[in-house]
């Protein structure tokens, strides 16, 4: 089964990061506050991009590079700038 990448933009406009095999399911948790710590009190949520990787590992590392970037470049990777 591959994993998901993917970037939410939460109500305040931050944005997060995150990786799961099932994208609905996870922002169904998300949506709920049970999802991540981060946006238990952010949403509602928009999804701005995703990104498929083959094993766990792949995603946790393309996970961390997106997380390590600043703003900008996280704005210029989901295509918004």
């Amino acid at each position: 089964m591959s994993w998901t990448v993917y970037i939410l933009e939460c109500a305040d406009s931050s944005l997060y990061t995150g990786i799961t095999r099932d994208l609905e399911r996870r922002l169904d948790e998300h949506s709920k506050g049970k999802g991540a710590k981060y946006t238990k009190h952010r949403g509602p949520f928009r999804v701005v991009f995703t990104e498929g990787r083959d094993t766990r590992g792949q995603a946790l590392k393309r996970e961390a590079t997106i997380k390590s970037m600043k703003r900008e470049a996280k704005l210029r990777l989901i295509g918004t700038r």
